[in-house]
């Protein structure tokens, strides 16, 4: 089977965060407990980038939610995003969601970093 490659869109939008997606932002008695660490989540799958961005982003929500105090959910988060935050799948959640669908793995070109520059917005710190 050949490898899909797609191409590579040029316009980022302005970054959008929907908290933790269709998890909950935190528990009943911290209703926004981890919700900074899904946001700076969402900032990193809103950009994009390589495989290993997208690996070592999911692996710092885990160590993020971890450190508010909630490790069982942070594995269960971990498992959500690995699963469901492919770029390959035309979601709104998906890795490099700021750029048009389809958009494979692959560096940042000069550009684009550029773009992300001018679109970085201010995001809350975890509790």
């Amino acid at each position: 089977m050949l490898p899909i490659h797609f191409a590579r869109a040029n316009t980022l939008a302005p970054f959008t965060s929907d908290g933790c997606s269709a998890f909950p932002n935190g528990t009943f008695e911290q209703s926004e407990l981890w919700l900074a660490c899904c946001q700076k989540h969402d900032y990193d799958y809103w950009k994009g980038g390589t495989f290993d961005d997208r690996l070592a982003s999911d692996k710092a929500l885990r160590v993020c939610v971890t450190n508010v105090g909630q490790p069982q959910i942070a594995l269960l988060m971990l498992a959500g995003v690995r699963v469901g935050g492919s770029p390959y799948l035309p979601t709104q959640f998906r890795w490099g969601y700021g750029w048009p669908y389809p958009r494979d793995y692959g560096a940042l070109t000069q550009d684009e970093s550029q773009q992300v520059e001018q679109l970085a917005v201010p995001l809350m710190e975890p509790q």
